[in-house]
Parts: structure tokens; sequence; C-alpha cells
């Protein structure tokens, strides 16, 4: 791969992005640095988010009791998204990428009537089962996810009083999409009458108060259906599904039913070519020429029909194709690197695990083996629960960072998802708007201060610029030497002698280059900060804060 494409893959394929990493993957070809990053890994914190506000019920992820008992639902939440974070930045894995994508497929909005906690738990744990799974299997199982069942509406859809809003989003958004519209109520991949049909199928499937029902797949909670409520009459389609019957007449047959629909949904070779669209948006480019249609959508889309929607194979053949790499014609520079605004997600992320910046640490249960049904079951590190789970995550990076940077982490404003995924023709220059920057250039302000300086508050975690530097840079008293460096970690492409010479001054402030090697050769003798510490923390941020961090 060698070291810019290596940057590369990583950024797209992982939320871990270190010099460390680049360095691997950089030997490796890109079959080998796939089959790295699709390593099955287990959840650092395997057992969910530890609430240190709850002290009857700290360790609410694993108990079965109805989550309404539960106290702090919203806090709660934040706090599963503060989980799957720092599991995500932690490993060096497509598995976090894939849980997101799935979820940009799938979509629920967490504060957005998805109702309590432990539901959203559940719905995040069912994305990463299937992360390297099926998608078609997962189109099924979404639909008894009670989650979804809530924030679609599909609680509420009854044989005699039915509720068409999961069956048009189900088709609209989350499988086969629309296409143009060719007539009154015909939308070319499928017409009104088989959202009315596909509601029936969908009829009487319900959440279930508790967590005690447990798909045997998946070993998470589900839904369950209520047969009395689910429309039992055959239910036959339009001929965009080539009038196709399907019905069922008690629980196992409305089973049948679901996977029936979903089969012959995903047998349209429109639904193959929407998820091929979809990936190569999320990990690729936003915008999809006639030419990347024919030659990289439509062979893909036939690929992953013939590999059952299975998303592994689909994916590396994607991400190990010389068009990623933007290898396929003679200009490499042109299309595909540098070619995605970062979302706040993904800056924050790279920012975190470039700079290896020290979080207060979430806690791990002392005795992992034992269930958490004792609310007095000890843990390694309560205060690191108050100050992650609180202070850095959800006042600072939750609450302050994202949200201020238009992103509401597993919350988009709708059920389409994110506009930055699917509204052209801005798409990923969605992120990047005159009411985001303030946030997103204080992003790197707060981390070196410590302290939240887009509201307010301690973090509980500071980024140490001079450390970085003489762990990751070659000789960190050459002012010229350590922009360049700094620069291809940090950016996509090389930066040019007039950008090297503008952060250099950020190190020497109008003097000569020696100013810079002199002083680092202070610090060295005496241990004195004072003058590195403050130029190198000016550096970073400006290096961060420039236009070149906002690409990837």
């Amino acid at each position: 791969l060698g070291f810019r494409r290596a940057k590369h893959l990583l950024r797209r394929a992982s939320y871990n992005y270190s010099k460390r990493q680049i360095e691997l993957f950089s030997s490796k070809t890109p079959a080998e640095a796939i089959n790295l990053l699709f390593v099955n890994t287990n959840n650092i914190l395997e057992y969910g988010p530890y609430d240190p506000s709850d002290t009857v019920n700290g360790f609410w992820t694993s108990l079965s009791l109805d989550p309404n008992s539960f106290s702090g639902v919203t806090r709660k939440r934040t706090q599963v998204c503060g989980w799957w974070w720092y599991n995500a930045i932690k490993e060096v894995s497509l598995k976090h990428k894939l849980t997101f994508f799935l979820h940009t497929s799938f979509t629920v909005g967490k504060d957005s009537g998805t109702g309590n906690a432990s539901n959203f738990y559940d719905y995040l744990c069912l994305l990463e089962y299937y992360s390297y799974g099926n998608i078609k299997e997962l189109a099924k199982k979404i639909t008894l996810d009670n989650s979804m069942l809530v924030y679609l509406d599909n609680t509420s859809n009854n044989a005699n009083n039915p509720n068409e809003n999961y069956a048009r989003e189900f088709l609209e958004l989350f499988t086969i999409l629309k296409g143009p519209q060719i007539g009154e109520e015909n939308y070319t991949n499928y017409t009104e009458i088989d959202v009315q049909k596909a509601a029936k199928v969908f009829s009487g499937y319900k959440r279930q108060g508790d967590r005690t029902i447990i798909d045997s797949e998946t070993s998470i909670p589900i839904g369950f259906i209520n047969i009395d409520k689910h429309d039992i009459s055959d239910k036959e389609f339009s001929s965009a599904f080539n009038e196709t019957i399907i019905g069922g007449i008690d629980e196992i047959g409305a089973l049948q039913e679901l996977d029936d629909f979903v089969e012959m949904v995903f047998a349209q070779e429109a639904t193959s070519i929407s998820y091929c669209k979809k990936l190569y948006r999320f990990f690729v480019k936003s915008e999809i020429s006639e030419e990347v249609e024919n030659d990289i959508i439509i062979p893909l889309a036939a690929f992953m029909v013939s590999e059952n929607y299975e998303i592994i194979p689909v994916l590396t053949k994607l991400l190990t194709s010389q068009h990623f790499y933007d290898k396929d014609d003679s200009d490499e520079t042109n299309e595909i690197i540098g070619s995605l605004v970062k979302s706040p997600l993904q800056l924050i992320t790279e920012v975190v695990t470039m700079f290896n910046l020290e979080l207060p640490e979430p806690p791990n249960p002392v005795s992992p083996n034992l269930p958490f049904n004792n609310p007095g079951d000890p843990i390694s590190n309560p205060d690191g629960a108050l100050q992650y789970y609180k202070n850095f995550f959800q006042l600072f990076v939750h609450n302050s960072f994202l949200n201020g940077a238009g992103f509401e982490f597993f919350n988009p404003d709708s059920v389409a998802g994110y506009p930055a995924l699917y509204q052209e023709p801005d798409y990923d220059r969605h992120w990047f708007r005159s009411n985001t920057l303030i946030a997103r250039y204080k992003l790197i302000e707060s981390l070196i201060a410590g302290k939240n300086t887009i509201t307010n508050g301690i973090i509980y975690a500071t980024l140490d610029a001079i450390s970085f530097a003489e762990n990751n840079i070659s000789d960190p008293s050459d002012s010229i030497l350590l922009v360049i460096e700094l620069s291809e970690l940090l950016y996509p492409e090389s930066i040019d002698n007039d950008r090297v010479k503008y952060f250099v001054n950020f190190l020497i402030d109008g003097y000569n280059e020696y100013y810079w090697t002199s002083e680092w050769g202070k610090y060295e003798n005496t241990g004195d900060t004072s003058v590195i510490k403050t130029r190198l923390n000016d550096l970073v941020i400006a290096m961060v804060n420039a236009a070149e961090f906002q690409l990837m």
C-alpha cells in the first residue's frame, strides 16, 4: 500500500487512526490489510455502559427488567453512544464503521421516538451482530427490533387499523428505494399498492415491554407477534414484484411470510444497486457519475447478489479495487483520496486516536464472569465512569462538540438519515456549514486546554503535543521536518513548500529556523516547557483547523 494509501484505507475503514497503524498497514497488500480490518474483535467494554448516577441499576444493559423502570433514560441513551464510541476508537476494525453504515441504512433516531435506552442498546447490538454478516438477514431481524417497532410506529400497526409508516420506509429508504415516478402512485421499483400490502405483512408485530423475549440466533431481546392483530389474508403484490402472493395464518406462518416478503424485495436488481450505492457513498465518494454507475456499481451489485448479500466479500471487493485507491487511470490524485469532507464524528475520532489522547477510563467489571444482577457488583474504576461517561463524553463530546458541529450522534433529524449521505448536490459538504464551524474549530482548542471551550466545564482529558512530537516525529528539534512529518500524518496528501513555511512560522514566530532548534534544546536540557509548549500547541491547532485536515 505505502504510507499514502494506508492512510486512505484506515480513514475510510476504521475509527482507529494512528501512526503505528499507518506504518503497519503501509507494508501490507490491499488484501492483507482488509483481512486485518475484518478481524472478529470483542468489545473492550463488552458489558455495555455503566451509569454512575444510578445507584440501583448501574449495570442496566444486562437486566431483563422493563426498561421504563430505570431512571435517566435520556442520559442512558447518550451513555450507549459513549460505550460504542469508546470501543470504536480502541479497536482497529471495520466492524464499527460497518455498524454505523448499517445505522444509516436502517435508521433509528435514538432521541426521536425510540423509547427507552435499553431498546436503543439492543438496536446497536443488532447492527453490530450483522456488521460482518448478511444485509438481507438484518432486514428480517430489524422488523422485530423494539426500537424500530416504536420509532416507525409499527407496534401500532394492526390488521383492522393498519399503519403504513414502517412499510413505506422499509421500501423507500431501507431497501429497494423508489426509483423515478412513472405514473400515479407508481415509483418504478414499487407502487402504493405494494406499500399497503407490506403494511399487512408487518401487522401485529409488537414491542415487548421487558427484555424477556430473546432471539435464538442473535441472543438479543426482541419484540413479538400478536397473531390476533396480524392480517392473515393473502397479500398480492404489484407487477413490480411479478404479482407475487404471500400469506400466513399463524405465528410460524407470519414469520415465514416476513421471510418471503424480504426475499421478494431482495430478489429485485434495484435492491442490490441501492445498497452498493450506499456503500460507495459511505466508503468511497459521494458523487456517482454515469461511468462509476456502469463500471463499479452495477457489476458490484451483481456480485452482491451472487454472494447472497453477505457484506464481507462485497466490501472486500470494493476496498481492494484499483478504483478505491484512484489507480484506475493515469492520475492517482484527482478523484478518491481526499474527496470527502470529514463528518464531526470522523474529525474527533482522528484527533483523539492520532494524538493518542488519554481519556478518563470507564470501568470494567472486577468479576467479568458474574452476572450483573446485584447493585453492589464492584467495578474497577468508579471515578472513571463519572469522568468518562458524564464529563468527557456526555457534556463535551456529545452535547457540545458533536451537536454544535451539526451531528446528533445516532440521531439524524429524519428517518432518511444524515443529509451528507443522501442529499444532492452537496452531500458530504453538508458537514461544513457556517453554523457548524465554531464547534469544529474549538475542538482542538478544547482538547489542548483540557476544558470545554465550546460551552464550559473540565473534560478530564488533555492533549500533550510535546509527548506526541517526541514519540512520533523523527527529529522534533527541526522545525521544517516537524511540520512535514506532522502534515504527512494529518493530511491525505502532501503539502507544498509554501504551506510548510506557513506552518513553520507558528514555531519560530518570525525568527529564523534555528530559534526553534534552540528552544527545543533548552527544553531537553532543563525540562522547561514554557516556550515550546505554547509554540507547539499553536502549530497543532493551526494544522488541525487547516482546510487540509477537513478532508479525508
